[in-house]
């Protein structure tokens, strides 16, 4: 009986030490030797909660300029290697260098984006903001080299035409643009860039491109710009972009007031039609003999709006009477976009529903868009700064070391059901993402020379100095 005390005795004992020794070791799991004496104690009395740091899925503060000009970098790199700027025999593959030798077979040297496509248009731009922000000339150089090539080719359309192979040409629809996605962001690049010092026999292409937005492109009776596809009279809100900025510089270039007073037509006109006040978006698309107007909220159509308020008031007198109500509407939209920010810093495919993937294109653009609104004092820099800010470190994720842009939604038609726009691909050789970037890093190094920005209160803030 005794020996089965003792046994129970000591059976207990060992128990107990080795639960002591268990729990001890489970508490020690992953921490340090020095951590292991003590837990520390933490509550709201003895640990500043506030200074723990938060699990930010994209990272957060300021990008600073260094870091910024590196993405530039990567994406410059990548595009001046993959859209080479060479003209070539497409039977022989020899580069054509002598313009007197140019002959019905001449083409692009093959490359993984076309250089005559609106979103190069918008790439070329993209270029020029980087050279002026950087201070860098060569990425002036891409768009003045690209540019000058295209220029270059044109005296040899007419000869071309002759053999009844236009057709083939690659400036076909330069010298003869068919819809607003051949002339818009093409020609207010090329007025950019010729207003920057370029002359390389680019103005009759840009007379060329104006002409037919101004007197040729279908429009609806009161002269809003419109296609009849995929319905008869029906706006697409990417026009705005495919239009507006053409207009406005080319006020700006001419001196002639009628570009501006079209530019502001088209802006009022649209939003007229395709704002949702109580929202603050844009729809997609609007026809005009539809009963119901259904509303998809595409992101990269309202990028494409919001960047053609910004670039036409860059440019727009301040005394042109629409200039007031296309500030007031930009200001709407801002805020409206603002409020559907992801706290990734991305926007979703279609911005209200946050099922939707985050898409890169769209974000870049509001992060330019808004940066430069902030830039240019139309919008308070205070408030819309840090979301610009959140917008660029979000799509700086999106640039891959080979500097391709990844997240991008492919080009896109119209839709009026939801699976349209849920679906549609992305692919990193979907070109409307690359501009946009390009224009954003540049904008924002623009706001980082210009302001101080800090961390206060644990925030990214626009440092206010008192009394100013």
């Amino acid at each position: 009986m005794q020996r089965v005390a003792e046994y129970n005795r000591l059976l207990i004992c060992h128990s107990k030490s080795f639960t002591i020794i268990l729990i001890s070791l489970l508490a020690g799991i992953g921490m340090p030797a020095s951590a292991q004496v003590t837990p520390p104690a933490g509550n709201d009395v003895t640990t500043p909660l506030h200074l723990l740091k938060p699990d930010y899925p994209t990272p957060y503060g300021n990008p600073g300029i260094e870091n910024v000009k590196k993405v530039l970098d990567r994406v410059y790199n990548y595009l001046d290697a993959s859209t080479p700027a060479a003209a070539i025999d497409s039977k022989t593959k020899e580069e054509i260098t002598d313009p007197q030798k140019l002959n019905n077979r001449v083409a692009f040297k093959p490359g993984d984006f076309r250089l005559t496509s609106y979103e190069w248009g918008v790439t070329y731009a993209g270029m020029l903001l980087a050279g002026e922000a950087t201070g860098d000339k060569k990425f002036t150089e891409y768009t003045n080299k690209r540019l000058s090539l295209i220029a270059g080719l044109a005296p040899s359309y007419a000869v071309l035409k002759k053999t009844n192979v236009q057709n083939l040409s690659p400036i076909h629809s330069v010298m003869e643009p068919r819809a607003l996605d051949d002339a818009g962001a093409l020609c207010a690049a090329m007025i950019k860039a010729n207003r920057s010092g370029l002359h390389d026999g680019i103005r009759p292409l840009i007379d060329n491109y104006i002409n037919y937005i101004s007197t040729k492109e279908f429009r609806l009776n009161d002269g809003t710009l419109a296609r009849n596809r995929p319905q008869p009279n029906t706006l697409w809100l990417d026009d705005l972009f495919m239009s507006v900025p053409a207009l406005a510089q080319m006020g700006k270039l001419s001196g002639d007031r009628k570009y501006f007073d079209d530019a502001v037509k088209q802006v009022l006109q649209f939003s007229q039609r395709m704002f949702n006040k109580d929202k603050g978006l844009y729809m997609h698309g609007w026809v005009q003999d539809m009963e119901v107007h259904p509303q998809f909220h595409w992101a990269r159509a309202n990028g494409w709006a919001v960047m053609s308020m910004v670039e036409l008031l860059d440019v727009l007198p301040k005394d042109h009477l629409g200039y007031k109500p296309v500030l007031r509407q930009l200001q709407a939209h801002v805020k409206g976009l603002a409020s559907y920010q992801d706290g990734t810093g991305f926007w979703h495919q279609l911005i209200d529903r946050n099922d939707t993937y985050p898409e890169t294109s769209a974000t870049a653009i509001y992060a330019y868009a808004i940066a430069r609104a902030a830039n240019r004092g139309f919008i308070d820099k205070f408030a819309y700064a840090p979301v610009a800010i959140l917008a660029w470190n979000a799509v700086a994720t999106k640039v891959n070391d080979k500097g391709q842009v990844e997240g991008t939604c492919v080009g896109t038609g119209m839709g009026f059901d939801a699976a349209f726009y849920y679906y549609r691909p992305v692919n990193v050789f979907a070109a409307h993402g690359y501009g946009p970037v390009l224009l954003a890093g540049a904008e924002i190094i623009n706001l980082l020379k210009s302001n101080t920005l800090e961390i206060n209160d644990s925030s990214l803030q626009l440092k206010k100095l008192l009394g100013r």
